[in-house]
């Protein structure tokens, strides 16, 4: 499987502590790749067919600040003020478009303000978070949710298991 990924940054800027890849596309790909193919090849998860038989999968990450996903927030959710990380999933409804071996999974936003924030609050790094919230988008791009506490636990406790040491060679 390869993975193409569109990635967009415009607007935001490390700080000069930061690590200077942390926004690096290289990075992502080789995360995201690797996160996916952990996903899929394990077959106890919840992984859709589509995703699963793709030759390639495509999706689009983007760094944003507080005040462009707080509009973003607005229009798709009618909630006011930023958040941490938006999905728009394209296999909300795949339609005939999406047969073939490339499938688009959709995009994911992330405010660098509103990680940046939330790491010094739970005390670790900005890797971390950022690492954590996109988990968070790919997971709900795979059609993962939260309506409940038993479902928020299991998609928490596979996020920790992308992050952690769950799966072997995981970089970083």
């Amino acid at each position: 499987m390869e993975l193409d990924l569109a990635l967009d940054r415009e607007g935001v800027t490390l700080q000069a502590s930061d690590r200077s890849d942390l926004l690096d596309e290289t990075v992502w790909l080789q995360q995201l790749d690797h996160w996916l193919s952990c996903l899929c090849g394990d077959s106890s998860l919840d992984c859709p067919s589509l995703v699963r038989s793709a030759q390639e999968l495509s999706l689009g990450l983007r760094f944003t600040d507080d005040a462009s996903i707080a509009e973003l927030n607005s229009a798709w959710r009618q909630k006011t003020g930023p958040t941490d990380v938006l999905s728009f999933a394209a296999l909300d409804d795949p339609g005939d478009w999406m047969e073939g071996p490339s499938i688009e999974l959709g995009d994911i936003v992330v405010s660098l303000e509103t990680a940046r924030r939330q790491a010094q609050e739970q005390g670790h790094s900005l890797e971390r978070e950022l690492r954590w919230l996109v988990s968070h988008g790919l997971l709900h791009l795979l059609g993962w949710d939260h309506p409940d506490d038993n479902s928020l636990a299991a998609m928490l406790a596979l996020q920790e298991r992308l992050l952690g040491d769950g799966w072997s060679g995981q970089p970083g």
